[in-house]
C-alpha cells in the first residue's frame, strides 16, 4: 500500500543548498557551483506513516535521503514471516542498489510521517564524474550500512528478551533527550529483534511496571536511559 505525495523541485529553489539535513546528507560535500550540473529534478516525497516507499526486487531509478522519520527496512524469511533489518533516521540514505544496477533489497516502509528526497541515479553518476568526493561519500555511507547490518546481528540476537528490548529501545531513544522515546507496534517491535508479539508485550509491561518506561502520549514512552543500560549490559 503506498500513500506518497510527490513534488518536483529545481535547484534553483535553493531547497538543497538550505536543507535542515544537508551537512548529514548525500550533498554535504558539495559547493555551490556543484548545483549548476544537476539537470534532472530531484522530487520531495512525503512518505505516511505505514506506507511503502518501495518494495523488495522493484527495480527503480531513484535513491533517497530521509530528511525526516523514520522508515524500516523489511525482508522475508522463508516460512513468510518478516524481519526489519534495519531503521533509518534523518539524514540517512535509502536505495544505493540501484547505483549498481540491483533492484531493491527490501521493502522500505515509514513506521512515522516521514520526509525525504529523492534523487534520480543519473544525478549521482553525472555529479561522480565531475566530484570524485561525493563516490568517496557514498562508499563510506555504504561502508556505514554494513556496520549498521553486523550492529543489528549481535545486538538485536544475541541475549536475553529482557536485554535485547532494552538495547532497541536505547536505540530508538531520541539523541536530543533523555526522555522520549517512539514506541512502535509490538509486532515491529519483535520483527525489529526477532521475538514474538507475546514476548514483546510481556516485556514492556514488565519495564512499565518497574518505572523503566512511563506513558508520555499515545506512541511515546518515557524512559530510564541509565537502567535501559544496565539491563542491555545483563547488569540488572
Amino acid at each position: 500500500m503506498r500513500a506518497v505525495a510527490v513534488l518536483e523541485i529545481g535547484l534553483e529553489a535553493a531547497k538543497c543548498r538550505h536543507c535542515a539535513v544537508r551537512d548529514s546528507a548525500l550533498f554535504a560535500g558539495l559547493h555551490e557551483a556543484d548545483f549548476r550540473h544537476i539537470h534532472r529534478p530531484i522530487q520531495d516525497v512525503a512518505l505516511t506513516a505505514q506506507h511503502t516507499l518501495y518494495r523488495l526486487g522493484e527495480r527503480g531509478e531513484m535513491l533517497f535521503t530521509l530528511r525526516s522519520g523514520i522508515i524500516k527496512l523489511l525482508q522475508y524469511l522463508p516460512d513468510g514471516n518478516q524481519r526489519i533489518v534495519r531503521l533509518l533516521k534523518r539524514g540517512d540514505i535509502l536505495g544505493m542498489e540501484i547505483l549498481v544496477g540491483q533492484p531493491y533489497q527490501h521493502d522500505a516502509i515509514a513506521l512515522s510521517d516521514c520526509g525525504l528526497c529523492a534523487i534520480p541515479a543519473p544525478v549521482i553518476e553525472q555529479l561522480g564524474e565531475r566530484q570524485p568526493r561525493l563516490y568517496r561519500d557514498l562508499m563510506a555511507r555504504w561502508q556505514q550500512k554494513l556496520a549498521e547490518a553486523d550492529t543489528w546481528l549481535t545486538e538485536f540476537t544475541t541475549g536475553t528478551a529482557r536485554e535485547r528490548i532494552a538495547r532497541l529501545l536505547l536505540r530508538l531513544t531520541c539523541p536530543d533527550s533523555d526522555q522520549a522515546l517512539p514506541l512502535f507496534g509490538r509486532e515491529d517491535l519483535g520483527a525489529m529483534i526477532g521475538l514474538t508479539t507475546e514476548t514483546v508485550s510481556r516485556t514492556i509491561a514488565e519495564l512499565r511496571r518497574q518505572g523503566v518506561l512511563r506513558d508520555c502520549s499515545a506512541n511515546t514512552q518515557g524512559c530510564d536511559q541509565a537502567m535501559l543500560r544496565r539491563i542491555a549490559d545483563g547488569e540488572e
